[in-house]
């Protein structure tokens, strides 16, 4: 195998969000900015918006409604 050809390690390189949010991970760069996390995230702060612009959502809701009556009877 071939000496020194693998990049350098930083174990504890510093991630930075635009939010704010520091982590320290392991990486093969010092310092890592990201524009999203964990802390910012729609999906994991529960901030989620549904864009709904033709009411697809209310006609799915709609037709599961229907068809959950016809089996019903």
């Amino acid at each position: 195998m071939k000496k020194d050809i693998h990049p350098k390690f930083f174990p504890k390189a510093e991630t930075t969000c635009a939010c704010g949010a520091k982590y320290n991970i392991g990486s093969t760069k010092e310092v890592i900015n990201v524009e999203i996390c964990a802390v910012c995230h729609p999906f994991y702060t529960g901030n989620d918006k549904v864009l709904d612009t033709a009411g697809r959502v209310e006609k799915f809701k709609a037709r599961k409604e229907a068809g959950s009556k016809k089996k019903a009877k």
